[in-house]
């Protein structure tokens, strides 16, 4: 095992003695990023108290103080790409976050890296999103409504038949985000079926 305080002085040179994700300077501290093997400045992160409690999980994801990821997750560096990324994953209910997600790009290896932290087993099994003939959704699929749906608040009903292109998938496996007539809305999957 390295030693910490040498470990730690060459995190800070790199990230300029700032929390490699919000740039605070109090507090800072590693945060190895798994799995890997043993700790290496490569595969560790500088972060603040307030980043640190929501990349571990022990304190809530905070949005607001996450947007900070929008410049986060064009680092240079894997380790924090794999962090941002990881943690853009979990705010699925955030247009900004999704959309982030889409854009950014990480190699194949950091990718997979980022994925392997998702899929870990401390983590619960994720239900699958089913459509109305129990096929599974996936994000970015296209789906077509076989019931006419009243859109509420926006003055339009979705007539039977619609493709709708590029779901989301939400939390909620009984629901996915969509466009329909260029409106947001959320659509139950009781009411679609996959196409293709």
């Amino acid at each position: 095992m390295p030693d910490l305080t040498q470990f730690e002085a060459t995190l800070r040179v790199r990230a300029g003695d700032q929390c490699e994700l919000c740039n605070a300077k109090d507090g800072l501290s590693v945060r190895a990023v798994p799995p890997g093997a043993d700790p290496h400045e490569d595969r560790c992160v500088l972060l603040c108290p307030a980043c640190l409690g929501q990349v571990d999980g022990s304190a809530p994801l905070d949005p607001k103080s996450l947007f900070c990821l929008q410049q986060a997750a064009w680092s240079e560096v894997p380790a924090v790409q794999v962090v941002a990324y990881r943690l853009l994953s979990r705010l699925t209910d955030e247009g900004w976050a999704r959309d982030l997600l889409d854009q950014i790009y990480l190699t194949d290896e950091t990718l997979e890296w980022a994925r392997a932290g998702l899929d870990s087993d401390d983590e619960p099994a994720r239900t699958p999103t089913l459509d109305s003939n129990g096929t599974e959704l996936a994000d970015g699929d296209s789906v077509t409504l076989i019931k006419d749906l009243e859109v509420k608040g926006a003055g339009f009903t979705a007539k039977r038949g619609t493709l709708v292109k590029g779901i989301r998938l939400t939390d909620d496996p009984t629901h996915v985000d969509a466009r329909v007539n260029k409106v947001a809305i959320v659509l139950k999957t009781a009411f679609l079926k996959k196409q293709g």
